[in-house]
């Protein structure tokens, strides 16, 4: 479903949670509370969804914090990759990105696809021009935010999720792994991914990605590791040989921070 500009790309609190039966494909009573608390997304594609793999999914949202945790966050920012810094109002859909490399400002709501873009000293007028960089603007958040939070989106619209048993991570903790396909969604909804999910802490703990859901072996794999508590929810920087960084859940954006193509001011 992403578009991944690079290959390459413990947990610090535990929450109690009712899991799902190791093992027989089952659920518990317990399990069903957590379906009930984290309702799938318009969209979502039951259909070719087991019910295994949605009690996991369940279980994984609890243990990061709950839905409700997770639906009260607003603002979220992060450094990708040490590339370009994000921040996203998830209750407006406004993101700012900043890309110190190319001294690049863009501000985009990715629910309408309108804002400004800034490139250097210019700010980009011309309308397709700024299609254009909006567009990429918003293609660049498609990626980088599912590799901070794609465990809160398994059961997003357009996403089919499937149990395909037990293995271990390549760190050798024993996993879960699901199965995400993608349905008209994204921008490669081609793309296929298997997720691992911790059997003791139900966490994400690695992810193999596949460029198209036929594809038998993975571009590449990496952990999902370094989770720490960010206002009431749990984030993982750690993707190997390279991270997520300046993770912050904040209570209010900056000032101007998206209407302003200036730099923002230090808090």
């Amino acid at each position: 479903m992403e578009r991944f500009t690079a290959l390459l790309f413990s947990i610090s609190l535990i929450l109690s949670a009712c899991q799902p039966t190791p093992g027989d494909g089952s659920t518990d009573s317990g399990a069903a509370k957590t379906a009930e608390a984290n309702p799938a997304s318009k969209g979502f594609n039951a259909a070719d969804s087991d019910e295994r793999a949605i009690s996991i999914a369940d279980s994984v949202m609890l243990a990061m914090g709950g839905r409700k945790a997770w639906d009260n966050t607003r603002f979220l920012q992060w450094t990708f990759f040490g590339r370009r810094t994000l921040l996203w109002d998830k209750f407006t859909g406004d993101v700012r990105i900043e890309i110190p490399a190319d001294s690049a400002v863009y501000l985009v709501n990715i629910k309408g696809l309108t804002g400004k873009a800034r490139e250097g000293e210019r700010t980009i007028e011309n309308p397709d021009t700024l299609q254009a960089r909006l567009q990429r603007a918003n293609s660049i958040w498609i990626n980088d935010s599912y590799w901070l939070v794609m465990p809160y989106k398994l059961k997003n619209s357009g996403v089919a999720i499937q149990y395909l048993g037990q293995d271990t991570t390549q760190s050798g903790i024993p996993a879960y792994v699901l199965q995400l396909t993608f349905q008209e969604v994204g921008d490669t909804p081609e793309n296929k991914y298997h997720v691992y999910v911790d059997t003791g802490s139900y966490l994400v703990r690695q992810w193999a990605y596949f460029p198209k859901a036929s594809d038998e072996k993975p571009a590449f794999i990496t952990p999902w590791d370094d989770y720490r508590k960010y206002g009431d929810i749990l984030l993982s920087g750690n993707r190997g040989e390279r991270g997520i960084t300046d993770i912050a859940v904040l209570e209010k954006a900056p000032e101007g921070a998206f209407t302003s193509l200036a730099p923002l001011r230090a808090e």
